[in-house]
């Protein structure tokens, strides 16, 4: 078995080929060269931390100590081989569809050197050990993605980063309440299944360092009423709302979340109070909330937003539960919605890419032009309404049958209210697919333009295989069911 010490490697390799970028002031013409070199790492990455995923021992290693109990350190356990093994398999086919889709672009150096440096901070986040370790890396999670979020320089930009920065840097402030709490109550901070604080009941100070820690950290997750930097930052070039929504940003809320609940205060000590009742409360009115906001919402990249807005909450309910059928329901619908989510955003960036236009209205027909793109839009729309057959399917009844078997006043409601949630859902969704394919009469604005067909190769072969996952996952889940039950079941 390899040392802990290994884990290094792969969260500094990104990191340090970020930076690298930044200096090596590649010509913007030369996109081969730096196209190679980025590709390169990021593959290369994922190879390091699948090697890490079985062959690291499960043991903790601590690099730095910083002041008492707060340290940083890392360890890999069932959660974070979940997460980075996600990250792993999702960052170089994005990193491909990237190059396509910033072609022309300009300041191209900076933001590839800052979206190849969030690829590692992401994997410190996953491998983190103990509280200080995770608030470290969310804090710089936000900072490698707020030069993501502005590149473009406009004003629509810029108020996307500022509003973006002031959301989740004062999320992180909320939730150092709960990281100083934990460190000082509990095992320094340590991630343990269970819980790390060994409590019978919680006192109000703990309560209210729960509630600290969820609505922190929650910010990452859209949680309401902290969700609204999430549609704003669709302002982003596709490639990085693409993360910012299905995988890096608001997965590592939702991770950093269960590691919060079922990692340092445990489900037993947290089951039945105000508190946990409270932040269930808020991910139950998320859900339905932003399904609305939703199906109101009539720009393309805002309505996916709206739509991640509300599948986040519906991992959160999950985890919420605080029984293992809840827990493995949530992480779940977080492996499969980032699936859905990732092939839904690709295949909306390539839209606007290849057409130059944004709105729900301006799809009327393009799906003739666009066949490829849009039919893979339209399987993985019907999976996130939780049609059979597709991955959102299988997580979707179990988050409905975990709420059902929970069987407390709120975990009904949540049942009933995620319902309501799916049927908005395949609205706001499919209606994209029903213009794009069967316009109304005189509505067809692609009928005549030639120039307008799927996307090249390098943004086309993510969407192909999302595509494809989408649905083997529907039909055989079972390996992935298998592994995050083990997780929820305390074995890994």
């Amino acid at each position: 078995m390899i040392s802990p010490y290994y884990l290094l490697i792969p969260i500094l390799l990104p990191i340090l080929g970020g930076f690298l970028l930044l200096f090596l002031k590649i010509p913007l013409e030369a996109d081969r060269k730096r196209n190679t070199f980025l590709e390169t790492v990021v593959i290369l990455t994922s190879i390091l931390v699948w090697l890490a995923l079985f062959s690291v021992k499960r043991e903790a290693v601590q690099v730095i100590s910083l002041s008492g109990a707060f340290s940083i350190g890392f360890r890999l356990d069932g959660l974070s081989c979940l997460f980075a093994g996600m990250v792993s398999l999702m960052w170089p086919l994005v990193m491909l569809y990237a190059f396509e889709y910033m072609e022309g672009a300009g300041k191209k150096n900076r933001f590839f050197a800052f979206y190849v440096m969030t690829y590692g901070v992401t994997l410190g986040l996953s491998f983190s050990y103990n509280m200080t370790t995770l608030y470290t890396f969310i804090e710089m999670l936000t900072l490698v993605t707020i030069p993501l979020v502005v590149h473009y320089g406009n004003s629509e930009s810029m108020y996307a980063g500022r509003k973006y920065a002031a959301f989740t840097i004062g999320g992180t402030g909320l939730a150092f309440f709960a990281v100083v709490i934990t460190t000082v109550y509990g095992e320094a901070g340590i991630f343990n299944y269970g819980g790390s604080l060994h409590l019978s009941r919680l006192t109000p100070i703990l309560q209210l360092a729960f509630l600290s820690g969820f609505f922190g950290f929650g910010v990452k997750a859209a949680i309401f009423p902290l969700h609204a930097w999430l549609p704003t930052a669709s302002a982003a070039p596709t490639p990085v709302t693409a993360l910012l929504h299905a995988v890096a940003v608001v997965n590592s809320g939702v991770f950093a979340v269960t590691r919060l609940i079922w990692y340092t205060f445990g489900s037993e000590t947290l089951y039945g109070t105000l508190s946990e009742t409270a932040a269930l409360m808020t991910a139950v009115f998320t859900m339905v909330f932003a399904a609305a906001m939703a199906l109101k919402e009539r720009h393309f990249k805002r309505r996916l937003a709206y739509s991640t807005v509300s599948n986040l909450s519906y991992m959160l309910f999950g985890i919420l539960l605080l029984t293992p059928g809840g827990m493995t329901a949530g992480l779940l619908h977080m492996v499969f919605h980032g699936i859905i989510k990732m092939s839904l955003f690709l295949c909306a960036g390539a839209f606007i890419h290849v057409t130059g236009n944004e709105y729900i209205y301006q799809v009327n027909g393009v799906g003739k032009r666009m066949p490829l793109t849009f039919i893979l839009y339209t399987l993985a729309g019907f999976s996130l309404a939780g049609i059979p057959v597709f991955c959102g399917f299988v997580s979707k009844w179990r988050l409905v049958n975990a709420g059902i078997e929970e069987g407390s006043r709120q975990g009904l409601t949540g049942v009933f209210v995620l319902i309501i949630s799916a049927f908005l859902c395949a609205m706001y969704i499919l209606t994209v697919s029903v213009r794009a394919f069967f316009p109304v009469k005189g509505t067809d604005r692609y009928g005549e333009r030639s120039d307008v067909k799927d996307p090249g190769k390098r943004m086309l072969a993510p969407i192909v295989f999302f595509g494809i996952l989408n649905i083997l996952l529907g039909i055989h889940p079972g390996p992935v069911i298998g592994y995050i039950e083990k997780i929820a079941a305390g074995l890994l």
